[in-house]
């Protein structure tokens, strides 16, 4: 039982439940940083998958495209990251 002074019980649902308060409440703001990251991780791996397939021998190869993955696996997370962030912020209700 709720007494008068207690905060109302949580609103949010969905995709808003898997995000915590203080990240929601800067939505915006994680967002932009989720995709200048992935960004900034593709790039480099885009690189290295280039520098990859311009190498001499297959051990460079391996080594390049290898070190191209630890690049390339985060950028895909940070992105699904801000893609899911950008989700949750058009659902979310506007501020007055």
């Amino acid at each position: 039982m709720r007494k008068a002074g207690d905060d109302p019980p949580d609103s949010r649902s969905g995709l808003k439940r898997l995000i915590s308060p203080w990240e929601y409440r800067h939505l915006h703001a994680f967002m932009a940083m989720r995709f200048a990251g992935g960004g900034f991780q593709l790039a480099i791996g885009l690189v290295l998958v280039s520098i990859a397939s311009k190498a001499g021998t297959d051990a460079e190869r391996r080594k390049f495209n290898r070190l191209a993955a630890w690049f390339l696996l985060p950028a895909a997370a940070n992105l699904l990251g801000g893609l899911l962030d950008l989700s949750a912020a058009r659902t979310a209700p506007p501020r007055t």
